[in-house]
């Protein structure tokens, strides 16, 4: 049987397998695992790199560890990502969180596993935008009371008359990333003052916007009609907005929380609802019930001054499409390159301190020689680069240890003679 070679492409896209009870397994296709909702002419894009592409819609994350077993790239939308299917999936190489949160996804364990978890930031930040400006003018206006006695067949124009407008108030923003700038663009449509709070202050940024910086969450509490939160639920994160923040708020103010649920105290909310006036429009809660549909109670639903929503703020089908599109292009780039982009769990600051610059040339098995003697003298590898030089002759090893190599090591390298050219050491 004649054997036709592979191309660049297709190469790209295959997966050498060890498996425990036969050794080296043959090249086969990449598995992609989608267990989540996709729009469906994407799902031809990832078949069209010849991945063998499994989707899951309705995957729950008690299924996910069997689903994700046998995958080497795992794309999900709100599936939760836990230690366990981490831990099952054994040939697992990237989680595509297509959205911006990665609150989903046990990151930890993924980490200890060497496993790549990638996001799709900035792709929903209009849906969310548009969102949040729905729920500031729906509790303006009480939108969805008056419908509601419309729909009992109560006519009130005297009580739904009474609102404030949303013009020369102030509206404070927590968070200026993507999506906080998205609203800070509407808000100022509605000609609201804009104020800001942000851990990492961006004063350019800010003041290209119209916004006035806040040095504190209080001060921007204190100073807001309208309190509306873009930050991600990271356990530092957790409880940030409790009864201490709650009490700062003007008597009558909105709180509007389109982020993560996690991130505000329900407690401390429904009590400042009920003593202090405030008004509060969520589009997230914590807990949150799984899946597309089911029973929900909440305290604050029975409350006058609470507008909610489902947790729709990326559901638009232009955020759908873009989000799609997004993880796809990570999907291409990781098996073209073997690094995605957009990484988060790439640790940022390493913990090596001097390089070992191997000048040498480019045969089979230098690297392995000398990598064999650094691990003779007991030195772990924390980063590791080869460039090779036009025409394949030479090449140049950065190694970059976490101490000090000892003379002798160095020594050791160089007298690899017909391997190696030069011996380096210099600090980070």
């Amino acid at each position: 049987m004649t054997q036709v070679p592979y191309t660049s492409f297709e190469l790209a896209t295959l997966h050498v397998g060890v498996l425990p009870d036969r050794g080296l397994d043959i090249m086969s296709a990449m598995r992609v695992v989608i267990a989540d909702k996709f729009p469906e002419n994407y799902l031809l894009e990832f078949r069209s790199f010849g991945l063998d592409v499994e989707y899951h819609p309705d995957c729950s994350a008690a299924q996910l560890p069997e689903v994700a077993r046998d995958c080497e790239i795992l794309v999900v939308r709100s599936t939760k990502v836990t230690r366990e299917t981490i831990e099952a999936a054994r040939g697992l190489e990237l989680v595509i969180r297509a959205g911006a949160g990665i609150d989903t996804i046990d990151v930890e364990a993924a980490s200890a596993r060497g496993i790549y978890v990638t996001n799709c930031p900035g792709k929903n930040s209009v849906a969310v935008a548009e969102l949040a400006v729905g729920l500031i003018l729906a509790l303006d206006r009480r939108i969805p009371q008056n419908t509601a006695d419309l729909r009992a067949g109560r006519w009130n124009k005297k009580e739904y008359s009474k609102a404030d407008g949303l013009k020369g108030k102030t509206l404070g923003l927590v968070g200026l990333g993507s999506i906080g700038q998205a609203v800070a663009r509407r808000a100022a449509a509605f000609e609201m003052h804009l104020v800001a709070y942000t851990r990492s202050p961006h004063l350019e940024l800010a003041q290209s916007l119209g916004i006035v910086p806040c040095a504190s969450l209080f001060e921007l509490a204190q100073r807001s009609d309208v309190v509306s939160v873009h930050v991600p639920g990271t356990p530092a994160n957790r409880g940030l907005f409790g009864e201490e923040f709650f009490s700062h708020m003007k008597h009558g103010a909105s709180f509007v929380n389109t982020s993560r649920g996690s991130l505000h105290d329900t407690a401390a909310l429904e009590k400042a609802m009920r003593e202090r006036g405030l008004r509060a429009g969520l589009d997230v809660y914590n807990p949150e019930p799984e899946g597309g549909a089911g029973p929900f109670e909440h305290p604050l639903c029975k409350l006058p001054g609470f507008v909610g929503t489902h947790h729709i703020g990326a559901s638009t089908e232009q955020a759908q499409n873009a989000i799609a599109a997004e993880a796809v292009r990570i999907c291409r780039e990781f098996i073209k390159m073997g690094q995605p982009q957009n990484a988060v769990n790439i640790g940022r600051a390493s913990p090596a301190r001097v390089q070992l610059i191997v000048r040498h040339f480019d045969q089979v098995g230098v690297l392995a020689s000398v990598l064999a003697i650094v691990r003779k003298y007991g030195l772990n590898v924390e980063e590791m680069t080869n460039t090779i030089f036009a025409g394949a002759k030479a090449a140049v090893a950065t190694i970059r240890l976490a101490s000090a190599p000892p003379d002798a090591m160095a020594e050791e390298i160089l007298n690899l003679k017909d391997q190696i050219i030069q011996v380096t050491v210099k600090p980070c």
